[in-house]
């Protein structure tokens, strides 16, 4: 890990003691996270994890979201909780593929959010709580 060390500003964190800590792409400041749910000028894809729905410019936004909010080493849950998503036991670096593969292409994420949108009618999958 290769970290300069300068006056107070955010930088990407990794772990600290054992915790995940939000690892933002550059464009990101910390300041905004209060603000994700809304959909800002430009973000056209959003992240269809469980019930997380936080929006981006650019499909690889989304994949590096994913991947390392919801597949990090201590989060991820051993299955896919992406809607509409069958949740088969899968180990973390067999998801991150299928993350990239099956939900965040540009084509998968816009088919997603159509999915979204209608009120989820095709969706039609029992709730586990």
């Amino acid at each position: 890990l290769f970290l300069q060390s300068t006056p107070a500003t955010s930088i990407p964190t990794v772990q600290v003691q054992g915790q995940q800590m939000n690892l933002q792409p550059p464009s990101y400041t910390a300041a905004s996270q209060h603000a994700e749910q809304m959909k800002k000028p430009g973000q056209n894809f959003m992240c269809l994890w469980q019930s997380c729905k936080k929006w981006f410019q650019t499909p690889s936004q989304v994949f590096y979201h994913a991947a390392t909010e919801h597949g990090g080493k201590d989060v991820y849950p051993g299955q896919c909780l992406w809607e509409g998503c069958e949740p088969f036991q899968r180990q973390r670096f067999s998801f991150i593929t299928h993350l990239q593969d099956k939900h965040c292409s540009r084509d998968a994420l816009l088919a997603g959010l159509k999915q979204d949108e209608y009120g989820q009618a095709g969706n039609q999958k029992p709730s586990n709580k």
